[in-house]
């Protein structure tokens, strides 16, 4: 099986950590909070949350930000918008949204682990304005409409 690895330049705030695979087969680089003290997130409260990290991504991909299932276990906390996008285009800190959907108050303490960061290739898509789509078994049919 073929490796495909590619070279990410980073640029770290002080004392921010670079990101980090914990295991061989891990998709996700954990990404951890560049925190100068411990944060309070309430329950059903949001912040964002700094990484410290600016990345230089290729043209034709993308960083997958997504959250951590420990910390969404074990606290209730968990990324809103995600997957969240980081653009190749895009240079500044990387900041994690995360929501409290626990019933009790959750600290994030300076270099906790806060979410994992998926590097992907995407297609761009042309799109053709048409008077007509084909048709499909399916056709409108939406949620729940192939069954349960």
């Amino acid at each position: 099986m073929q490796k495909l690895n590619i070279s990410i330049p980073v640029l770290l705030d002080e004392g921010a950590a670079l990101p980090e695979y914990k295991t061989i087969g891990s998709a996700g680089a954990d990404l951890r909070a560049n925190l100068a003290e411990t944060i309070t997130i309430k329950p059903m409260e949001r912040v964002a949350v700094p990484t410290g990290i600016r990345i230089e991504l290729p043209e034709g991909h993308e960083a997958q930000i997504r959250p951590r299932s420990g910390l969404a276990l074990e606290k209730g906390v968990t990324c809103l918008n995600t997957p969240g996008t980081i653009d190749s285009d895009y240079r500044g800190e990387i900041k994690v949204i995360l929501v409290n959907l626990g019933t009790e108050a959750a600290e994030i303490h300076p270099g906790d682990r806060i979410a994992q960061m998926v590097i992907a290739q995407y297609t761009k898509a042309v799109f053709l304005p048409v008077e007509a789509i084909g048709e499909t078994s399916r056709q409108e049919g939406g949620f729940g409409s192939t069954g349960r």
